[in-house]
């Protein structure tokens, strides 16, 4: 099968990351079990290269705010439409956004389907 892969990159307010972390690795078991084969996501490090365009700049990260980029990999573009389709009427999904109090903002997500190149 052809794998296929979301992406995303977004600002959280830094005082929240543990909290953001916490939902994520509980979002992720979600997504693993309605198909997803890895979730993964990481905290800005080093996002400066003279000559491009940061992640930051990509998504107008303020002062105090870290930046988390991840993928979700699928069997194939079918799988993840599917998947997604599960996860967002699953209901722990909207009971995880509800209870946290994590600065997670989905308008200032920058995301993407990505079907493989090489």
């Amino acid at each position: 099968m052809t794998r296929y892969v979301d992406g995303f990159v977004f600002p959280i307010p830094r005082q929240r990351l543990e909290d953001y972390r916490l939902l994520a690795q509980r979002a992720a078991e979600v997504w693993k079990e309605h198909g997803a084969l890895e979730y993964r996501e990481f905290v800005g490090d080093d996002l400066v290269l003279e000559g491009t365009r940061s992640f930051a700049d990509v998504v107008a990260a303020a002062d105090g705010e870290a930046i988390v980029f991840g993928w979700v990999l699928f069997d194939s573009r079918q799988a993840r439409d599917l998947a997604n389709q599960k996860v967002a009427a699953d209901p722990r999904m909207a009971e995880l956004l509800e209870a946290s109090d994590a600065g997670f903002d989905p308008r200032r997500m920058a995301y993407g389907g990505f079907a493989p190149l090489i």
